[in-house]
């Protein structure tokens, strides 16, 4: 954690010697695809085998959005901290029934629903005017974070709940976020990414449990 915060100092340092006539506001919005990896995944896809495949693990399909500021360092090299509103978690989906009670047609789904804010710094290198690379550390702090269950039978709702679990996870994770993009010459620009969570989610470090995302967005530079 530590050398991913110390990393982030230096690219902010660094970007700071940058003139701000230079810096460019822009505003970025997109759709995640967040899921866990560690131990509480591993559990849960014991529960899914168990289930004879009547369950599955689904990435939970969220969004982000948010703004950044663009500081130009040399013709192909950008550093460009952002701050940013993001929901990551997971989902589990499944059908429980027996051979002798099919046609009650029982599904439920559990949701863990993690609001996060994201702060970014990124180096940006264009190989083209347009077409660019970019990686960096991420320090994000969670907002709030809950569990829905849902439940059916025959199509009738039997149970619709929702649970405040923020006390259970870590306020900071830390990570690194990388991928690719192009801009476009009005301003526009295209992003695919993805979130490698370094830091354990459980408050009480009982499970090795990692925030994973992937992230696509459209965004426009002032």
């Amino acid at each position: 954690m530590k050398k991913i915060l110390v990393l982030a100092t230096v690219l902010l340092t660094f970007s700071t010697t940058v003139s701000l006539a230079q810096a460019r506001f822009g505003i970025r919005a997109g759709l995640n695809a967040a899921r866990w990896q560690g131990d509480a995944a591993g559990s849960l896809h014991d529960l899914v085998q168990l289930a004879n495949g009547a369950a599955q693990m689904e990435s939970r399909r969220s969004f982000h959005a948010g703004g950044y500021v663009a500081l130009p360092i040399t013709s192909f090299l950008t550093v460009e901290p952002g701050l940013y509103y993001s929901q990551k978690g997971y989902s589990l989906r499944g059908t429980f029934s027996s051979n002798t009670l099919d046609f009650l047609n029982a599904r439920a789904t559990v949701t863990n629903r993690s609001h996060y804010i994201d702060l970014p710094v990124l180096a940006k290198v264009y190989i083209t005017e347009g077409f660019h690379l970019f990686a960096g550390p991420q320090v994000s702090y969670l907002v709030y974070n809950s569990v829905k269950t849902r439940a059916s039978v025959l199509g009738f709702s039997v149970l619709n709940q929702e649970l405040d679990a923020t006390d259970n996870f870590q306020k900071w994770d830390v990570g690194v976020t990388g991928g690719l993009g192009y801009k476009f010459g009005n301003g526009l620009n295209l992003q695919a990414a993805y979130d490698h969570g370094l830091r354990r989610l459980d408050a009480r470090n009982r499970f090795d449990t990692y925030n994973r995302v992937v992230k696509v967005s459209l965004g426009y530079e002032f």
